[in-house]
């Protein structure tokens, strides 16, 4: 075979190559549109959820791949400049994102977000030892608080429960540590109370309760009013006893909501069809993690008033 006949051949299979790809790559209706899903860490619950959606999502005739984020706040970075088109979130970090308030203050509003449906809660917790003799939020004023890292969610959380008692930094020692560090600094005694926000229960502190007496604060009901009132993402949630060993109290707090939300290159027919595959498939997503199981139709829109719905998942849901 001359030289200028191979190369012919090769170009032909290349060519042929490229087309196939091209057809299947447009064929079958969404599969033309790969989703890209923003989760979180790989250590957290955003990540096995997001790829357990993505899973779904490809057995219902989708093409979706789930990521590995630095979650709630990086996520709706990237809907934004549209590096991915679903991401997990939580409700406060979206409504200020809508709101240009908090972390998106210098950013301003961002306009192309669409509500697909709320998932589970992630649940506030104000963690302190038992021999603190801490019993609700009112008795943290002079004290050591760990509030979350700073500008983080958590740590707006944390002042805005404070703030619906009447106390503000001024009035603790607030301390802006992880998590992670507030709860080692929680069980060495360096801080008097952790907060944290996370399903539960939480590993972390499930940590603390394995080699100290620990004490979840209650949110009381006049408090959780002033909240719901001024932030509307905040749902009241009770932990039942014996969530964390050592504890075996019913404590009434405030969630926020761990949410899908999507952006522009979503429309009404795209948002139905994953919308519809979530709900038929949670046992599924249930299976992957825990937090799953909250996972309903019944709490699909709780927390979700602030934001624009994606109408085909509106149709889903209502």
């Amino acid at each position: 075979m001359s030289l200028s006949k191979f190369f012919k051949r090769v170009a032909t299979a290349v060519c042929a190559l490229a087309l196939a790809v091209g057809v299947a790559g447009c064929g079958g209706g969404e599969k033309g549109q790969f989703i890209n899903i923003a989760t979180g860490g790989t250590a957290g619950t955003y990540y096995p959820i997001g790829g357990a959606i993505a899973e779904v999502l490809n057995k219902n005739g989708m093409n979706a791949s789930a990521q590995s984020t630095g979650a709630s706040v990086a996520n709706i970075n990237m809907l934004k400049d549209k590096q991915v088109e679903l991401a997990i979130v939580q409700n406060d970090i979206t409504y200020y994102a809508v709101n240009g308030e908090e972390m998106f203050k210098e950013s301003g509003k961002i306009e192309n977000l669409t509500g697909i449906a709320s998932l589970y809660p992630e649940t506030c917790q104000f963690i302190v030892r038992e021999d603190s003799g801490i019993k609700s939020v009112n008795d943290l004023k002079g004290k050591r608080v760990a509030v979350g890292a700073a500008g983080s969610g958590a740590e707006a959380n944390a002042r805005q429960i404070l703030e619906a008692y009447g106390i503000t930094y001024d009035d603790v020692e607030e301390q802006f540590l992880s998590f992670a560090e507030g709860s080692y600094a929680l069980k060495d005694g360096n801080v008097d109370a952790a907060f944290v926000t996370a399903g539960y229960p939480t590993a972390s502190v499930q940590d603390i309760a394995s080699q100290n007496k620990i004490r979840l604060l209650p949110i009381d009901d006049e408090q959780i009013k002033k909240l719901s009132e001024k932030y509307p993402f905040y749902t009241k949630t009770t932990v039942p006893s014996g969530v964390y060993q050592g504890f075996d109290e019913e404590v009434q707090t405030v969630s926020v909501m761990a949410i899908l939300v999507a952006n522009d290159k979503i429309d009404a027919d795209l948002g139905e069809k994953v919308t519809q595959a979530i709900f038929d498939n949670v046992d599924k997503i249930a299976a992957a993690h825990s937090a799953g199981k909250n996972i309903n139709k019944e709490n699909a829109l709780k927390g979700m008033d602030f934001i624009k719905m994606n109408e085909g998942a509106t149709k889903v849901l209502k």
